[in-house]
């Protein structure tokens, strides 16, 4: 698209299904870099991919031609077919479905980065379920606490 000119900045959040504390530190670095190029893939531009046993952080430019939706659905289907084509675990691995995404401008840049760098830190004081929720409530996100972490036990 000639003369369009943009810069978001969106960090999505996306959790194993049933919440399975499955991405083990033996593969998650490399998981992460899959992850991060299958976001280049789509046209976007990855700042940084982090997570930890049981979800992933990405930090990322959006490419105003495709949405956040569209670069998801590609990163978590060939994300969870690279971890099951490689046998990393002894049954099939899925994401759960939807995901949490937010938007910042680039004064915050730096802060965000540092948060999604520091996650095993950051989940030594918290659980995802309690870091997602907190996540929503400030960025005044409405949500149905009874659907939010539907079918995960």
């Amino acid at each position: 698209m000639t003369n369009t000119y943009s810069q978001m900045y969106i960090q999505t959040v996306f959790a194993v299904k049933y919440r399975r504390a499955v991405i083990h530190r033996q593969w998650r670095s490399e998981l992460m870099a899959v992850i991060g190029n299958l976001i280049n893939e789509t046209g976007c531009k990855t700042l940084i991919v982090n997570g930890v046993e049981d979800h992933v952080h990405c930090f990322f430019t959006l490419k105003p031609s495709i949405s956040v939706s569209e670069a998801m659905k590609n990163v978590k289907a060939k994300s969870s077919k690279w971890i099951n084509d490689k046998h990393f675990l002894d049954d099939r691995f899925e994401w759960q479905r939807g995901f949490g995404t937010f938007s910042y401008s680039q004064s915050h840049i730096d802060n965000v980065f540092r948060y999604i760098q520091n996650q095993e830190q950051h989940h030594s004081k918290t659980t995802f379920r309690n870091e997602y929720i907190e996540m929503l409530v400030k960025y005044g996100i409405d949500y149905d606490e009874q659907y939010i972490f539907k079918g995960l036990i």
